[in-house]
């Protein structure tokens, strides 16, 4: 195996980003400058896991958002008690501007193809969790069943022309009556998972078990614990903590946490 070697004469400056996890060194020989990144996996991936803690290169230039610290722990937080559910009756709806309205029993649910991606985990309270492995359904393939898409890689902000209109947006619900919404491209996203497993065991139901959504690219409350349905909207419908002064977009890049 080769050693580069070079002037370190020819090093401007070296920027190490810890949240990412990389170094960018700048050189400058007369008047040619270049530089070099080397990134350091503070994590290794299991096989069949993706990696897409890179996703806030789309939105900020570090990891960790303003203002968020980071914990190794995994802390709890909910709008009220965690429900009880029966995995005999319990069901998943999807419903609204679609060409096929659609319903699951938990065992179709499981049944249908997953992912494990390993992602952040950013709540809007200030603290971000990294390398979270969730396993679950992606979003695409619910909006690709129920016709709202005709391909998974579309990346689009309306759906599909239906017999009940044109979705923009999508409605969350969950068994303890929690709602949240997004509009439709913030959904349509490889990232965004409806979660049944974490870090390779069983969603805990503190932690929104038995499914739970995940949205890497906005505060966590979007990601709605207990989910059990989504509603493709023709027009915007503010969720539970957005008609309570909570931001709509939630970016964290940008801190937005309140309207």
């Amino acid at each position: 195996m080769e050693t580069a070697v070079f002037d370190r004469s020819l090093i401007v400056s070296i920027r190490f980003v810890p949240y990412a996890g990389c170094q960018t060194w700048r050189f400058s020989r007369g008047d040619r400058q270049w530089r070099h990144t080397y990134v350091h996996r503070h994590k290794p991936t299991r096989m069949n896991v993706t990696d897409v803690t890179d996703l806030y290169q789309e939105f900020g230039d570090e990891r960790l958002p303003p203002g968020q610290r980071e914990t190794s722990e995994f802390p709890v937080l909910s709008k009220s008690a965690t429900p009880e559910w029966d995995p005999e009756t319990w069901e998943f709806t999807v419903t609204g501007a679609v060409d096929e309205e659609l319903t699951f029993s938990w065992d179709e649910f499981r049944s249908l193809p997953s992912v494990t991606l390993c992602q952040d985990f950013h709540c809007v309270t200030g603290w971000s969790k990294f390398d979270c492995e969730f396993t679950g359904v992606p979003f695409l393939t619910l909006a690709e069943r129920a016709g709202v898409i005709d391909d998974v890689d579309e990346r689009r902000s309306s759906g599909n022309r239906t017999e009940s209109g044109q979705a923009v947006h999508v409605l969350f619900s969950a068994l303890d009556d929690y709602t949240t919404d997004l509009p439709l491209e913030d959904c349509l996203r490889e990232e965004v998972l409806f979660a049944w497993a974490f870090d390779g065991e069983s969603l805990p139901s503190d932690h929104g078990g038995p499914l739970r959504v995940v949205t890497p690219h906005k505060y966590a409350y979007k990601g709605a614990k207990w989910v059990d349905g989504i509603e493709f909207l023709t027009e915007p419908e503010r969720g539970y903590w957005e008609r309570r002064g909570y931001s709509r977009t939630a970016d964290p890049w940008q801190e937005e946490r309140y309207s």
